[in-house]
């Protein structure tokens, strides 16, 4: 961005000789200019225009004083409003152009700062500072696409990687309750069951002898 403005000084001091034929107002702000004074400047070039609204020369340096001042935006329009009155000089049209590339680039707008560029080399193919500026917004328009492109493809791994932490993990599947196997009977614990099962079965028999015999119910239903 240094070399940019070194460049837009070379332009403004070649306009400022343009401007000294214009009103007194626009001869006292090209002074101010020079002095640094750009505040001053700006209001001696406002009272210019209120003498002659459409000077190329006087909205030209107000446009130069309002960028030293950083107000770019409020430069940008001046300088529009410059190459609106559309000068015979090419020189002019082309130093216009520069100083709003100019403007541009350095509030970002990139691709726009290009096309002004491209205006002013087509009104002065000889300007070499105008060349130089273009070539540099072009470089920061490739590394602006190169940046994009980076920031968009790690914010794609990141979404991808988000999602997959979101991705439901699959369980381990429940162990089933395994049927016990039942212990296999040995011959002694069966006998001694069947002979335990015939003791009971010989005493309830012994037990029923010894009860009286009870008449029978008539029974209630059929079965």
């Amino acid at each position: 961005m240094k070399k940019i403005g070194y460049i837009l000084m070379m332009s403004l001091l070649t306009i400022s000789v343009w401007a000294q034929k214009e009103s007194d107002d626009v001869r006292a702000g090209n002074k101010l200019y020079k002095s640094s004074k750009y505040t001053e400047a700006e209001i001696a070039y406002r009272k210019g225009l209120l003498k002659n609204p459409k000077s190329f020369d006087a909205n030209y340096n107000l446009g130069n004083a309002l960028f030293k001042q950083k107000k770019y935006s409020e430069a940008l329009e001046q300088y529009n409003n410059a190459i609106a009155q559309q000068p015979k000089d090419k020189n002019k049209i082309a130093a216009a152009f520069h100083n709003t590339g100019n403007s541009l680039l350095v509030d970002n707008k990139i691709e726009e700062s290009i096309k002004a560029y491209e205006m002013a080399l087509k009104n002065n193919p000889k300007d070499n500072g105008t060349r130089y500026n273009l070539a540099y917004a072009q470089a920061m328009l490739k590394k602006q696409k190169q940046d994009n492109k980076k920031n968009k493809d790690k914010n794609k791994d990141k979404n991808k990687d988000k999602k997959q932490d979101q991705k439901p993990q699959p369980q381990k599947p429940k162990e089933q309750p395994q049927p016990q196997q039942q212990k296999q009977m040995s011959k002694e614990n069966a006998q001694q069951i069947l002979d335990a099962l015939s003791q009971d079965e010989k005493n309830a028999q012994d037990k029923a002898k010894k009860q009286p015999v009870r008449g029978t119910k008539s029974a209630d239903k059929n079965w």
